[in-house]
């Protein structure tokens, strides 16, 4: 989504969003405007990615109000826009106008490129899952932020709960990570049709067999809840090294290999499962906390759907990342850097509990459901589930792959698997 890139139904003018909510700030949003102004290096130069290097001191704040173009790969702006709004609001002297758009983690990584070697980078500032990060990272598009912790983001490690710290660290400070979640793999499925769920990896593969096409999940390289699937199952099978999806996942490939033969095509976007889920099109779909709790709640999914863990599950972590391009000018990257650390002050985490999208939601410690807008509160009480808290609780948590080995796995599925439909 991305690990929700797919989810275009987010940002319909027909889902009206609670705005109305208090505004205090916290060592995130204040570092930045109190420290001293130091002199502003000259604008770095859009050039090839690979030759540029972040500016060795920033202002505080831009030297004057800036556009920023944000694009969204990961349906981040599902938990964020309102933040963003407020940003705004607050902040007229940082950003004069805020543009968003929204494209595939796959388009990307070239759509950057490109600009950069035409030397005129027109976005400031991606939002983005693991997939989008992991490939720019692999093309050396993003700038390396650390150098700007100290200033904009202080104490940024320690602010973030401990399962989010450790997702964190595979931004490899090429990306600052805004919300995170356990995502899954879960099933969901229509009770009508599938009264008793499969909780092993033998029984989905024994219901695929006697259902052949009524399981489904997308394609891992676009798809939160495909990619989920795709990461887990090497834990759920006892695979040699579920890090090392080329010489570690031999129990892995061969289930999907075997499953492949029953499942029904897989969607390029998560979408297109919920919307088949949805039709009586399919019957079980791989799917995460948010991916349940949200179409329910959009109403794209009926809410008599319900969802199942596996006996033996691990989670895989997932979180979206803003990640700023190499090339834009220095008040762009002050302005962004500004916006990223006012994501992150603990009243603004609390909004992207939203409507269940990325639950639990906030990547920083200590904030609850208790704080979200009156909206989230409700829409957890009727369309989420009373066990995902204990859930996650009571299962280990892993990360989701690193950089290279989640690019080298998605090659491998459409290699192995996707391209054999």
């Amino acid at each position: 989504m991305s690990a929700h890139s797919d989810f275009p139904t987010r940002n319909s003018p027909s889902l009206p969003r609670a705005l109305s909510r208090r505004r205090v700030l916290s060592t995130f949003a204040t570092a930045a405007a109190a420290g001293p102004v130091l002199a502003a290096c000259s604008a770095p130069s859009s050039g090839t990615s690979d030759k540029k290097a972040a500016p060795s001191a920033l202002a505080s704040a831009p030297s004057k109000p800036v556009t920023l173009n944000i694009l969204d790969v990961a349906g981040n702006l599902a938990l964020t826009q309102p933040i963003i709004d407020a940003f705004k609001a607050k902040h007229p002297e940082i950003v004069a106008k805020v543009t968003t758009s929204t494209g595939t983690a796959p388009e990307l990584a070239p759509k950057v490129q490109a600009q950069q070697q035409a030397g005129n980078v027109q976005i400031q500032l991606v939002l983005s899952g693991t997939d989008g990060l992991a490939a720019g990272i692999q093309k050396g598009l993003w700038y390396d932020l650390k150098p700007y912790y100290d200033r904009f983001l202080p104490g940024l490690m320690s602010n973030y709960q401990a399962p989010a710290a450790s997702m964190a660290a595979l931004a490899q400070d090429q990306g600052v990570e805004l919300v995170w979640y356990p995502s899954g793999p879960l099933l969901e499925y229509d009770p009508a049709k599938l009264p008793s769920p499969p909780t092993t990896t033998d029984a989905l593969l024994d219901w695929a067999k006697a259902n052949p096409g009524k399981f489904q999940y997308a394609q891992p390289r676009n798809s939160g809840p495909g990619r989920t699937f795709l990461m887990g199952l090497p834990y759920l099978l006892k695979d040699s090294d579920p890090t090392d999806p080329t010489n570690g996942w031999s129990r892995t490939w061969a289930y999907l290999t075997e499953l492949n033969k029953y499942t029904a095509q897989y969607p390029s976007k998560t979408s297109a499962t919920m919307t088949n889920l949805a039709q009586g099109t399919v019957h079980l779909l791989a799917t995460t906390t948010g991916w349940y709790i949200n179409p329910r709640a959009l109403g794209t999914v009926p809410k008599s759907m319900k969802v199942a863990k596996f006996d033996n599950l691990t989670w895989v972590s997932d979180a979206q990342f803003a990640i700023i391009p190499k090339g834009v000018s220095n008040d762009e990257l002050v302005a962004a850097l500004r916006l990223i650390a006012f994501m992150l002050t603990p009243e603004e985490q609390a909004v992207t509990y939203d409507k269940g999208y990325f639950y639990p939601g906030p990547a920083v410690k200590d904030v609850t459901l208790s704080q979200a807008p009156a909206s989230s509160q409700a829409v957890m009480a009727k369309y989420g589930d009373s066990r995902f808290d204990g859930w996650i609780k009571d299962n280990p948590i892993k990360n989701s792959l690193p950089a290279t080995a989640q690019v080298t796995a998605f090659d491998l599925w459409d290699k192995k698997i996707g391209s054999t439909k």
